[in-house]
């Protein structure tokens, strides 16, 4: 059974989906199940991959790597920054090159913040 706003991958072609309802059956590719991907929320490797979240005037500003940005290399790098606030959801796709930090036109006391590292896969604030 899926849950809403689940991540899922095809470990064989990496397709990756977000569960925008939820169901009773399994999310299959490439005729195998796909992962669910958890939300990781503690980083012990030497790149930072949490997210953290800053206010600005014009809403959030959403960076990974607190005192040193993530790689953002061909063979590493975030593929995407997203927020969640008050139900709705709002992603920027990043590429190598990209500053790892998406910034948000909202204001909400409540924002959540997920990523998704090509390597490390899914962390949430």
């Amino acid at each position: 059974m899926t849950k809403l706003r689940e991540i899922y991958k095809c470990e064989i072609c990496g397709n990756i989906v977000e569960v925008i309802h939820a169901g009773v059956g399994e999310l299959v590719c490439c005729r195998q199940p796909m992962k669910l991907q958890e939300e990781k929320t503690e980083d012990v490797a030497t790149e930072k991959h949490v997210p953290y979240i800053e206010k600005t005037e014009k809403g959030v500003i959403v960076k990974v790597g607190q005192n040193q940005d993530h790689p953002m290399e061909e063979k590493h790098y975030i593929e995407w920054i997203q927020i969640l606030v008050e139900g709705n959801t709002y992603r920027k796709f990043l590429k190598p090159g990209d500053r790892p930090q998406a910034e948000f036109e909202i204001q909400s006391d409540k924002v959540e913040a997920r990523e998704y590292c090509n390597v490390h896969g899914l962390w949430k604030s």
